[in-house]
């Protein structure tokens, strides 16, 4: 005990001197993988090889530590990983000793990932700004993650983080919107992916929110403010308009001889003279309404009338 105490104190004196110095790339020892990238409580194993003569390599770590031995060919291993910082190195004695150090990353995806609106119940407003807010709880490193926001399969936005902390954390992004009626029955969702490269799971793991869906309030608003018809055997006057909530007609013209208040006008039901109908669409956030301009197609001579008149014009002209 007492000479490992000695060793492992030397060890780091030689690591930092070899960190200085530059020479870390030239210990003759490879490591594989590379880098370990774990998930939180699983096990992992790393080997460490040498094609040179030596008097001895091993694995120091505060778990899994392999000690000195003459073989080539030594494994790290741990069945259970649960030290956040652990920081295992691969040391060899060969004409002088050096270490290498294993990157090993540990990541935990969320417990939780959820998606609200900031300050707000009920239907959102058209042309308003609200705030979505996703909390994704306990994830871990926070460097390794983006989140992701989405509104059905449309990426909108989405964060990453500078700090640097291994052990797990909770963060809050959040998003700005501004809805207009083509919103209305949306959904929102964020995502919180870990991207851990090369060496780390692929696809990346991703825990997504629950869906948030859009009700949205508008006022009625119709495509254009008129529209003309040309009066034949039957005329309909459609001033249906989508809003939210859904709107009162009322009907102005002076054919009209009572109140209706239907979105339809049909001259099977109504008398529609020639002449202007306006309609309004009303709901608690506005209105908008719409003039239809009906007109008569006038009489229209039909072929024998233009031959019996052309027979009389000819006439008149020999007797004159």
């Amino acid at each position: 005990m007492f000479q490992r105490f000695f060793g492992f104190v030397y060890l780091s004196a030689v690591s930092q001197l070899v960190n200085l110095t530059g020479t870390r790339a030239e210990c003759p020892v490879q490591l594989n993988p590379q880098r370990a990238v774990v998930r939180y409580g699983d096990s992992v194993a790393v080997n460490c090889s040498t094609s040179v003569p030596h008097q001895g390599m091993g694995w120091e770590a505060s778990e899994g530590a392999v000690t000195m031995t003459r073989d080539s060919l030594i494994t790290w291993r741990v069945s259970n990983l649960i030290e956040w910082d652990i920081q295992p190195y691969c040391y060899i004695n060969h004409e002088e000793q050096c270490q290498v150090e294993l990157p090993v990353t540990i990541y935990k995806t969320p417990d939780s990932v959820s998606i609200s609106i900031v300050n707000h119940r009920g239907p959102m407003i058209e042309g308003k700004q609200y705030e979505l807010q996703c909390d994704v709880h306990d994830v871990a490193p926070v460097q390794n993650l983006t989140v992701k926001w989405y509104k059905g399969q449309t990426l909108l936005n989405q964060t990453t983080f500078t700090e640097d902390n291994k052990t797990p954390v909770n963060e809050t992004t959040t998003l700005l919107i501004r809805p207009d009626r083509a919103d209305d029955g949306a959904q929102y969702r964020c995502e919180a992916e870990l991207e851990l490269g090369a060496e780390g799971p692929q696809p990346p793991p991703k825990e997504t929110s629950g869906r948030l869906n859009v009700e949205l309030n508008y006022k009625p608003k119709h495509s254009n403010s008129t529209e003309t018809i040309i009066k034949n055997d039957e005329v309909t006057l459609n001033c249906t308009v989508k809003a939210n909530p859904a709107p009162k007609y009322t009907w102005h013209s002076e054919h009209l001889k009572e109140e209706i208040s239907s979105s339809v006008l049909q001259s099977s039901t109504v008398l529609l003279s020639p002449g202007n109908y306006t309609c309004t669409a009303t709901n608690s956030l506005g209105s908008d309404s719409k003039v239809f301009i009906i007109k008569s197609t006038g009489s229209r001579p039909t072929f024998w009338t233009v031959l019996i008149f052309c027979q009389l014009l000819v006439a008149l002209i020999i007797v004159l």
